[in-house]
């Protein structure tokens, strides 16, 4: 049996694949993942760009951050589990393969982003350093990208 064939057949893929009930919940709550790191992830990402001065950052950016990691962790296992039941398929995707190149875009900008010494200092209150404008854009950017290639994947 090759990799693909085995993933497809663990238990879990088989519960999804024979149950339109487990396979709602768990697409939902791969919904609610998304929406929680795009809930999070845009209006920091605006805050940083420079948007919305007045809501401070030392308050709203440990919060936001969590809150999407959050996302990113549920969204993660679910999009695997949903992987599992079609991983063939899902392979020879266009979109998804988009997809999977821009989470890993997104996700680096995010290493990027809270390595970088200007952003630590904005959340402390220093003034926005351009450097973490330009990641903000960016990580905005492949997020929404994301959301579309995700949606896409079911055209295709």
């Amino acid at each position: 049996m090759d990799l693909w064939a085995w993933i497809g057949s663990w238990p879990g893929a088989v519960l999804l694949q024979n149950s339109g009930t487990a396979y709602l919940f768990v697409n939902a709550a791969h919904i609610l993942g998304i929406g929680l790191i795009l809930g999070a992830i845009l209006p920091l990402d605006l805050r940083l760009i420079g948007l919305f001065r007045q809501a401070p950052l030392a308050v709203l950016g440990p919060f936001l951050s969590r809150t999407a990691g959050t996302g990113v962790a549920l969204a993660s296992l679910t999009g695997l589990w949903l992987f599992t039941v079609e991983p063939g398929r899902y392979l020879g995707n266009t979109a998804f393969l988009a997809k999977l190149a821009l989470l890993a875009l997104a996700l680096g900008n995010v290493l990027l982003q809270h390595r970088n010494r200007h952003y630590r200092a904005a959340l402390a209150g220093a003034p926005l350093h351009g450097s973490v404008r330009l990641l903000a854009m960016v990580s905005a950017l492949a997020w929404l990208t994301a959301l579309v290639a995700g949606r896409w994947i079911g055209f295709l």
